[in-house]
């Protein structure tokens, strides 16, 4: 798979698919692009082109000091886009990909067709804050690993555990053997407290992510509210 030297790193990315049209994918916390393995069949069966990459702290990409913060994230993301020549995308970020990708639309609006966020927030709330220093206190003493299973318990719902034991099982030995070093591991953490909304960013209208922050979408930098549906580009022949 290539590489890419962006912002004095080297990223890890993957292209799949041929579609006109661009999706990039942007990964949550500890996970690397296969975490989008379900998703990249039906993706490119639907007529788009993929781009997924490493985050800076995971996977094959480098792993430098931190700690680093959603804006420098949408920075390397920015630098990898530019870098392959790809603008006019969809952006879809999850988790901590969707801080990422927040900051990546008040950045650059006239890069992308749609912004997707997925379990994601403007800027951390007591509760997420405190869970988040539990885990950076338990990651050194009991791995990094053990920390992402507990991922397991509020990832998913009740009926997931009792329907899908196959699926469990495959996530939670994935979780088990987790490859991240607790220093990178724990750069990528303090990022998901550094957010546009926890900065006070101007163009949000808000400070600490009191309100759901105004995306500006598309070429124009229009702000809009609502989250854009994506549609399969239409078929050729």
């Amino acid at each position: 798979m290539p590489f890419a030297t962006v912002n004095d790193i080297e990223i890890h990315y993957r292209l799949a698919g041929q579609g006109d049209q661009t999706i990039v994918l942007v990964n949550g916390l500890a996970d690397d692009l296969e975490t989008w393995a379900f998703q990249e069949e039906d993706l490119t069966g639907a007529g788009y082109r993929l781009l997924m990459f490493d985050n800076r702290g995971v996977g094959k990409t480098s792993k430098p000091a931190g700690p680093y913060s959603s804006q420098m994230m949408a920075e390397d993301a920015k630098g990898l886009v530019d870098h392959l020549g790809i603008t006019g995308f969809h952006l879809i970020g999850v988790s901590m990909g969707g801080m990422i990708a927040q900051e990546y639309a008040l950045g650059y609006p006239g890069d992308l067709r749609s912004v997707t966020l997925g379990c994601t927030y403007a800027a951390p709330g007591p509760f997420c804050s405190r869970m988040f220093a539990v885990w950076a206190d338990m990651a050194p003493i009991l791995g990094v690993p053990f920390v992402m299973r507990d991922v397991t318990l509020w990832a998913f719902t009740v009926d997931f555990f009792s329907q899908r034991p196959g699926e469990l099982a495959e996530f939670e030995t994935a979780m088990r053997y987790l490859d991240q070093p607790l220093p990178a591991y724990l750069a990528q953490l303090a990022g998901v407290a550094v957010t546009a909304a926890a900065r006070g960013h101007p163009r949000l209208g808000v400070g600490h992510g009191r309100r759901r922050p105004r995306l500006p979408l598309g070429a124009s930098g229009e702000l809009q509210r609502r989250r854009p549906r994506l549609r399969p580009p239409p078929r050729k022949g």
